[in-house]
């Protein structure tokens, strides 16, 4: 009885002691640690991001949809009617999708980024001043 009684306070010591290692390991192998943070200027309602993860919708308190880089860098913002509660988005973002609670509504806008490229000193074809310029990236290995 008294070697009974021995490994069972043994197995108790051992399993105590083993107790403040099992508390820091991650519940469920459940392990995360923070990628980045970055601050808006707005007061967010809503958000959602692109599947490919190259923009990020912000619905603001201040009646307007943002849409930033996954850096925080704002691309610019749609101004929505002020009784929108919550917002989608296509897979690629092509698409904002709103929906009014209280307007009892549904919107779906179109949406495309129009961007910048500098191309001063390249060579070009055509009409210097034309007010679109067909870009060939060719030189591709």
């Amino acid at each position: 009885m008294k070697k009974f009684i021995f490994t069972i306070a043994c197995l108790l010591l051992l399993s105590a002691a083993s107790l403040p290692a099992a508390q820091n390991a991650p519940a469920n192998g459940l392990d995360w640690s923070v990628k980045q943070t970055w601050k808006l200027k707005i007061e967010p309602l809503d958000f959602v991001q692109s599947l490919d993860n190259k923009k990020i919708f912000v619905l603001g308190a201040d009646s307007k949809v943002h849409i930033f880089t996954p850096q925080g860098a704002e691309l610019g913002s749609i101004p929505v009617n002020k009784d929108v509660t919550a917002i989608d988005i296509a897979p690629r973002g092509e698409m904002l999708y709103l929906i009014s609670k209280k307007g009892k509504s549904y919107t779906a806008l179109d949406i495309s980024v129009t961007q910048k490229i500098d191309i001063t000193g390249a060579p070009f074809l055509g009409n210097e001043n034309a007010p679109v310029a067909l870009i060939v990236f060719s030189d591709f290995q």
